[in-house]
């Protein structure tokens, strides 16, 4: 049975809903895969929140680690020389070796993995743009994607390497952002530099706001198409590089025509 690792800080509601899709998918046989393990990088106490999906992890009879990255910095001291997140990434894996899983999933985990954890597993991470599409934080790629007058944006699973959201696609899904009800979004700042529209608008712009809504939407069904399509074979990892069931390497294994049938159902 295909075994699926868990990475995450269990902030709050998102994590848990996350987590419980991808759990009741399993049970209900959607998805063909074992959850091996849950590793959260806080520990009961520290925030309402993150007890609340200890609760969940536990009600679902997962096997949950917690190692608390917080308090391991705070025993290191401010002082202390060289990295702490290497260490304590070492620290993590050794509370880990029991465990086999065929992919690690981050799920709001708010650390950087390090190197030596990315490549002891294969671990894939939510970006909220397309394959070539541009980096950074949500926010940050939106504001490019009106500065440039993008026609379409998406959302991918990557891999997880040393360099901070580098790592190739794994999977993704695109949508356009110049059809409908967008193009008149469009046309509402047509003259005003992205700079303008920050200074006037901000985040309440209606076009920043309706590309963030429809990506949200599609970022769930993304994270769990992808772990069924790794647990049916339809892609893998092999040395770093994505490869699909007839064993050919791909820069990235689109589920869009997946994605749009959840997200848009046809009647």
């Amino acid at each position: 049975m295909y075994k699926i690792g868990w990475f995450s800080s269990g902030r709050g509601e998102g994590s848990r809903n996350l987590l419980q899709t991808v759990y009741r998918g399993i049970e209900k046989g959607e998805i063909k895969a074992d959850m091996d393990f849950v590793f959260c990088n806080r520990e009961r106490g520290q925030t309402g929140e993150t007890d609340l999906f200890l609760d969940l992890v536990e009600s679902c009879r997962i096997p949950l680690v917690c190692y608390s990255s917080r308090k391991f910095r705070a025993q290191r001291g401010a002082d202390a020389p060289g990295d702490w997140r290497i260490e304590y990434d070492r620290q993590v894996m050794e509370r880990l070796k029991g465990f086999s899983p065929d992919i690690c999933v981050l799920a709001g985990y708010m650390l950087i993995v390090g190197a030596e954890m990315c490549r002891h597993y294969n671990m894939i991470n939510l970006h909220p743009a397309a394959p070539g599409g541009p980096a950074g934080t949500w926010r940050e790629v939106i504001w490019k994607l009106i500065a440039s007058g993008a026609q379409e944006t998406g959302v991918m699973m990557h891999l997880v390497t040393p360099e901070l959201d580098k790592g190739p696609a794994v999977t993704y899904c695109t949508f356009p952002i110049r059809n409908g009800r967008f193009n008149r979004l469009w046309a509402d700042i047509n003259g005003l530099s992205v700079d303008e529209v920050m200074s006037r608008q901000g985040e309440d712009s209606p076009l920043f706001k309706l590309i963030r809504s429809e990506g949200v939407k599609r970022e769930l069904p993304l994270i769990v198409a992808t772990v069924k399509a790794f647990s049916e074979g339809r892609v893998r990892i092999d040395n770093g590089k994505v490869i699909d069931s007839s064993g050919k390497t791909v820069e990235g294994y689109s589920l869009t025509r997946e994605i749009e049938e959840i997200v848009n159902p046809k009647v």
